[in-house]
């Protein structure tokens, strides 16, 4: 018997299923909540739960596969580890571009000479001097480097990474094994967010693969990559960026597999992120122009997902300006209160019982912070005093002794140094009796502490809690039906070019959603069933089908797709190359070790042909896959010169996929490959 156990790791909850590839059963599922302190708890809990309810022996598992959302709720919510960018041959323009300063967020950057022309000639020598004073006080976590033109002579990145792994011991991305397309300041970003979330990733596939030794799961371990494919554990821990929409990406493969159907928006609400996507024939688009995430356009191929900080566990913000006031959710996620009551419940209910006793609220009533318990480097001093009186969970107010410590507090939460906790959502869901997993009565207190403050007319938000925690799921009713109005009018084609967020508040679609009936009569629905997946999916999804007028399909095991998306994909790996050429006779194949040249455009294309096959075949292998199957793409650039068709440049990109590897000989075998149901989704 064939068995797979596929894993998810979200913002709140850890998922586990297994999977019988024999009969596409699904013989056991478990969550647990996610334990960041130390991910291999929550892990460990839901594998050993999704055993016990499929009766199962550990030694059984012929397959594991990992997916997260992690990754992708760090970018979202500015989270991750102090970095350096080392920026060879570029000015202080290139930082301002595809939004590389703010993604730095204040990390130190090291600017040195070197770099590379277009043809891959050196621009300048490289300054390894300056690189080694610059490193003597580094504070950081991980590097990321990235050479002018690297990737068509990576040579200086690969010297700089040699010498700062032999200097510092940290870990080093080098652009140009990201991606290999031009654009500078984009691959640096792609850089320097895989260098922020490899300590994460790390931690996460350790905790894995720790439990998997100790419940005796001799499966090899794989992980979801953002397009869908697997990869291997050990080629995440260098590529981690990788995981970006890997949640995301299993959970298209899953409700394909769960629902057969074969056009549809896919839309899974997490805790932190609602993640959209088109499924259109059966497969997922994927995004040509890289994975955009929390604002940020990487060079990493993924499926195209429209992700927006909005899940159960979003903060609810209180909209002060102006006379009315209102709620906005997210993009932050915080500890729903009801659910830190639950270890913690003393402490909640007195600060909330304090704070309903008085006639006024205070700023930071209702809200607590939590320490994570990670290495802090390169802390101020004033973040290093508050994070020092931060020893345990404690009412937000008591953690600072002035004014002053709240943006300190904001740039401990943004490095993952503690998490705040406040009413959300699932807090309101818990007043309404819709969630009652938790501790209600906690959230009932939050929410009615929240509804005693004044908005601009000087009136309360709401006259108890049940009125305001209807007024924070209609919020999120209305912010997830603009969520899938964007992805629609981004995918129909009727509409290319236009601003989706703009059409989707058009009044004129709000009143055809409506069904305006006047002297103009309007209607308007999304033309596509709706698959909602996420465990809160069932309470919250009914709305958004009304409000949108859409056929909305809640699968049975809609709360772990994602889990079962992760162990019905494939291996994919693809290399990339460019051929150049500087004149008749002049070809040059800009190979993973620097530039080759030529005399003929055949024997350059022929060149670089065969070493990304090699590459890619080489890179499933290590990824665990077998049995690869090579497909090749060739882009030719030409143009006409007196009637002669005159050579530019060529892009070739081969990729090698297949099945992964399965530890046992016992699984069904037809024409020679394993059994998995019908059609594998992951990409190729």
């Amino acid at each position: 018997m064939g068995l797979f156990l596929g894993v998810d790791t979200g913002g709140t909850y850890t998922d586990a299923v297994i999977l019988n590839s024999e009969t596409d059963q699904v013989m056991g599922k478990a969550k647990s909540l996610t334990t960041r302190k130390d991910l291999s708890q929550g892990i460990g809990r839901a594998v050993d739960a999704a055993l016990a309810a499929a009766q199962v022996a550990p030694q059984d598992v012929a397959m594991v596969s990992l997916s997260t959302t992690l990754a992708t709720n760090a970018l979202v919510e500015g989270q991750g580890g102090r970095v350096a960018l080392v920026f060879i041959g570029f000015d202080d323009g290139d930082l301002e571009r595809g939004g590389l300063r703010e993604a730095l967020g204040g990390d130190p950057v090291i600017r040195i000479a070197g770099g590379h022309g277009h043809a891959g000639q050196e621009f300048a020598p490289l300054d390894l001097a300056g690189l080694q004073l610059a490193l003597v006080d580094h504070g950081v976590m991980g590097f990321a480097v990235a050479s002018r033109f690297a990737t068509r002579n990576p040579a200086h990145e690969l010297a700089a990474r040699e010498m700062i792994r032999r200097i510092t011991g940290r870990p080093v991305t080098c652009s140009h094994e990201l991606s290999a397309n031009l654009n500078g300041p984009k691959r640096a970003l792609t850089a320097v967010l895989n260098a922020r979330l490899i300590g994460m990733i790390d931690r996460l596939v350790t905790a894995c693969e720790s439990h998997n030794t100790k419940r005796g799961i001799t499966a090899p371990l794989m992980v979801v990559r953002g397009d869908g494919a697997l990869i291997s554990a050990a080629m995440v821990r260098e590529r981690p960026i990788e995981t970006i929409l890997s949640g995301p990406a299993a959970s298209i493969v899953g409700a394909r597999w769960l629902t057969g159907a074969d056009d549809a928006l896919v839309s899974d609400i997490g805790g932190t992120t609602t993640d959209v996507a088109l499924l259109k024939d059966g497969l997922p688009e994927i995004d040509p122009l890289g994975a955009r995430v929390g604002g940020y356009r990487t060079m990493v191929e993924a499926v195209a997902m429209r992700t927006t900080g909005l899940g159960g566990d979003s903060e609810a913000h209180l909209i002060t300006e102006g006379l009315d006031g209102g709620f906005t959710l997210g993009p932050r996620r915080l500890i729903p209160v009801s659910l830190l009551a639950v270890d913690h419940g003393p402490m909640v209910h007195d600060a909330l019982d304090r704070a309903l006793s008085q006639d006024a609220v205070g700023e930071h009533d209702g809200r607590f912070v939590v320490p994570m318990g990670f290495e802090a480097n390169g802390l101020t001093a004033r973040e290093a005093g508050l994070l020092a009186r931060i020893t345990q969970p404690m009412p937000l107010a008591a953690a600072f002794t002035s004014r002053l410590e709240v943006a300190a507090m904001d740039r401990l939460v943004a490095r993952g140094l503690v998490m705040l906790a406040g009413v959300t959502p699932s807090d309101a869901s818990h007043v309404l009796g819709g969630l009652t997993d938790w501790d209600g009565v906690a959230a009932e207190k939050a929410v009615r502490l929240l509804a005693k403050r004044r908005n601009g007319r000087g009136e309360r938000v709401a006259p108890d809690a049940p009125t305001l925690a209807q007024a924070i799921v209609d919020q999120l009713t209305e912010q997830t039906a603009t969520c899938l109005l964007e992805a629609a009018f981004g995918e129909d084609p009727a509409f290319a070019g236009e601003d989706g967020a703009v059409l989707a508040q058009h009044p004129l679609l709000r009143a055809g959603l409506a069904q305006h009936r006047g002297i103009i009569e309007v209607s308007a629905r999304i033309g596509v069933p709706v698959i909602g997946l996420g465990a809160s999916a069932p309470y919250y999804y009914g709305a958004v089908g009304v409000r949108l007028g859409a056929k909305m399909i809640l699968p049975e095991h809609a709360g772990v797709a994602n889990a079962i998306g992760a162990v019905v994909g494939q291996i994919s790996q693809r290399a990339t190359g460019v051929v150049s050429s500087a004149g008749e006779g002049q070809f040059t194949a800009h190979l993973a070790y620097g530039p080759e040249r030529f005399t003929t455009k055949e024997a350059a294309m022929g060149a670089m042909l065969a070493a990304l096959t090699d590459d890619a075949a080489a890179r499933a292998r290590l990824a665990g896959a077998d049995e690869l199957l090579i497909t090749t793409t060739k882009d030719v650039r030409e143009a006409e010169v007196e009637g002669r068709a005159m050579f530019i440049e060529a892009t070739i990109s081969v990729t090698a996929s297949g099945r992964p590897r399965v530890a046992h000989a016992t699984e069904a075998v037809v024409d020679g490959e394993v059994g998995v149901r019908g059609t594998v989704y992951g990409a190729v």
